[in-house]
């Protein structure tokens, strides 16, 4: 069974920093793009950072570069999102994705089979 399962997520102030987690089973995060998107209140879901081991890809939105850092531990079979310098726009719920893709394009929802159930992120002014 695939299965996905985020933590990590809380809440914090501006400037500070969270870790977020996708523990991954039922296959290998080598095998697959591993996306990180991000969901606020009446907004789109929307591709935050992606990593690819196979193809050796990664992919940052604009909007956290610099900030945000995408990391997996193929041991554990764990993705990671260092967020760095949070700000209060950052607040959504954060869904961890498998897809057979690249990191080379920006992810996208559709391009996404396997999801989590989310974790929320709220950052403080």
């Amino acid at each position: 069974e695939v299965q996905l399962v985020e933590s990590g997520g809380g809440l914090v102030q501006a400037g500070e920093s969270l870790r977020l987690s996708c523990a991954v089973s039922g296959f290998s995060v080598d095998d697959y793009a591993i996306a990180w998107f991000r969901q606020a209140p009446g907004k789109e879901r929307a591709g935050v950072s992606c990593i690819n081991y196979s193809d050796v890809s990664t992919y940052y939105a604009d909007f956290v570069k610099g900030r945000f850092t995408i990391s997996s531990d193929n041991a554990k079979n764990t993705v990671y999102l260092q967020m760095n310098s949070l700000k209060p726009e950052d607040t959504a719920v954060y869904y961890c994705a498998a897809g057979f893709t690249s990191c080379t394009v920006v992810p996208r929802v559709p391009l996404y089979g396997s999801w989590g159930q989310g974790t929320q992120v709220t950052v403080s002014s």
